[in-house]
């Protein structure tokens, strides 16, 4: 409880609020204490007032002025004087208004007091009125920022310029609304990326659906030319390869964007995540006339997936292959420092123009000079999402027609 008003009191309105009631306790004090005075004053006026009229009389029937003074500075009635006044028909039973004095007193006593109590509870509904008329403006404006939000504008925010609950409870709304645009944002983002990914794998599967479907027809047309068909059925089950290895490929980035892959990192010796990784690579470089060859020390450790890191590595090598000409070589190599672990994926093929360089990650790019190779631009932006889903990077250095070296670094 304690707690709670101190963060109270921290808000503005609330300190001058607490700050205007102490003040007004303060004046009602004062108040009280000029009020007694007041009365006070009122009654010795009166007491006086009546002692001289009794002394007047007296000395008018001729009673010695020691006698009144004694009459009048007498403190200890008696029951002589009692029955007096009783047969006279002075007792508390008597109505006020039969008592000049008092009744003048009491109407002096009741106007002093409705004055004040007026004066007091004007200037307490004042400051009153003032406080929650700031509160309604406060929640107006709350309320315009909050139907902004409910409509998608999150241009303008809640005031958080003072602190207390009020101003804790806008910056948690504020918070909230930036988590909803954020929200937003992402969901306007992946629609904006399904539909050019749709619009992407169209157009992938547009080629090969139809050089199936020419393939299909020359096979038709010539079902007695065996030769033919061995041709056709050949380039037919290569075309069925890229559309299956463009579909395999969607299928994984669709995972890493979509945070469905857990990376289970464990230490594993490089030459073996090596070797996983070109698998079947060395054939094809065999067939192609091109040399792999892999240098590093047989005992660097490197703690990552070694499924998914062989997969980014494969990946690079086939780019490597891919634009590498006959009796050319790729480089795998390694190396270690206490602050990182690095693997070289190099090429003396084409190289790659500067122009090309930061757009060479970005899915289904080609490049101008490469849109005679196979692949559909997939293998490079799958590699970098999964170095960078291990917190590791993935760069990148070229020199046109000379060399083209792809670094992954993973920190310690």
């Amino acid at each position: 409880m304690i707690t709670a008003f101190s963060h109270d009191i921290q808000d503005k309105d609330n300190k001058r609020c607490l700050a205007f009631l102490l003040l007004f306790s303060f004046l009602l004090f004062f108040t009280g204490m000029i009020f007694t005075a007041a009365l006070t004053q009122s009654a010795k006026t009166m007491l006086l007032s009546h002692d001289e009229t009794i002394a007047s009389s007296l000395l008018s029937q001729g009673v010695s002025k020691q006698i009144v003074a004694t009459a009048l500075t007498e403190k200890n009635p008696t029951a002589e004087g009692a029955d007096l006044l009783l047969k006279a028909g002075l007792s508390t039973n008597l109505k006020t208004e039969f008592l000049p004095l008092l009744s003048q007193f009491q109407n002096r006593a009741r106007t002093l007091m409705l004055l004040s109590s007026f004066l007091l509870s004007l200037l307490l509904l004042t400051a009153a009125c003032l406080f929650l008329h700031r509160r309604e403006r406060l929640y107006e404006r709350a309320c315009t920022v909050m139907e902004n939000y409910r409509q998608g504008d999150y241009s303008k925010h809640l005031p958080q310029t003072y602190e207390g609950g009020i101003y804790r409870m806008f910056s948690s709304i504020d918070s909230l609304a930036t988590m909803l645009q954020a929200q937003k944002e992402t969901a306007q983002n992946s629609k904006e990326f399904l539909k050019n990914m749709i619009s992407n794998i169209s157009h992938q599967l547009k080629t090969p659906l139809a050089a199936l479907s020419l393939y299909q027809e020359i096979m038709e047309s010539e079902p007695h030319q065996p030769a033919v068909i061995e041709e056709f059925a050949n380039k037919t089950g290569l075309a069925l390869k890229r559309m299956e290895d463009l579909l395999l490929a969607l299928l994984k980035i669709s995972r890493l964007d979509t945070g469905s892959i857990i990376f289970e990192k464990e230490n594993c010796r490089l030459p073996e995540l090596v070797s996983h990784a070109l698998g079947d690579l060395s054939a094809r470089a065999a067939r192609e006339k091109k040399q792999l060859i892999v240098e590093g020390h047989s005992g660097t450790m490197l703690t990552c997936d070694p499924t998914w890191t062989a997969e980014a590595l494969t990946n690079l090598v086939k780019n490597a292959l891919d634009h590498t000409q006959a009796d050319g070589s790729i480089r795998i190599t390694w190396d270690a420092s206490p602050a990182a672990v690095r693997i070289h994926v190099a090429d003396d093929g084409d190289g790659i123009a500067p122009e090309d360089i930061p757009h060479i990650f970005k899915r289904f790019y080609r490049s101008q000079k490469s849109q005679d190779t196979q692949g559909a631009g997939l293998g490079l932006s799958l590699a970098k999402s999964i170095i960078e889903g291990q917190n590791g990077v993935l760069s990148v250095h070229s020199i046109p027609h000379t060399e083209t070296t792809f670094t992954l670094l993973f920190p310690v």
